[in-house]
């Protein structure tokens, strides 16, 4: 696995071809955690939950149990698929403020972890290599 497969643990600073992806709320009300980083520093538009957003992806978190949130990272993944000269960097969405672990977080993203546009953090990477 190479270095730009993970996502860097602190990100202050995208290049112009990089997306920041976090997780957020429905509302598009991004008050903390990635989201507000995500707002603050990244362009992420208040009100915008779902999708592009700013210099962002947004995938709500929020809404319910695990099952909720694979539509959105499905989603996701084909966005990214189809965007092949961004590069997309997957923060450790829902295991903030939402309260799920990196173990039910991380197969939502285990076909992500094929795609060489797309990292992910360093803790789902090493659970979905355990889990093929």
């Amino acid at each position: 696995m190479s270095d730009k497969q993970v996502t860097p643990e602190f990100i202050t600073h995208l290049e112009e071809n990089e997306v920041f992806v976090f997780g957020s709320n429905l509302a598009g009300m991004h008050g903390g955690g990635a989201a507000r980083m995500a707002y603050e520093v990244f362009g992420a538009e208040w009100g915008v939950g779902v999708g592009p957003t700013g210099q962002c992806y947004a995938i709500p978190t929020m809404q319910g149990g695990i099952e909720t949130i694979r539509p959105y990272a499905d989603e996701f993944i084909s966005y990214a698929k189809q965007h092949p000269q961004k590069r997309f960097l997957v923060t450790r969405i829902g295991c903030g403020i939402a309260g799920f672990t990196d173990e039910e977080m991380a197969p939502l993203f285990r076909e992500a972890a094929q795609e060489q546009n797309i990292t992910l953090p360093q803790e789902w990477r090493q659970i979905i290599d355990m889990q093929l």
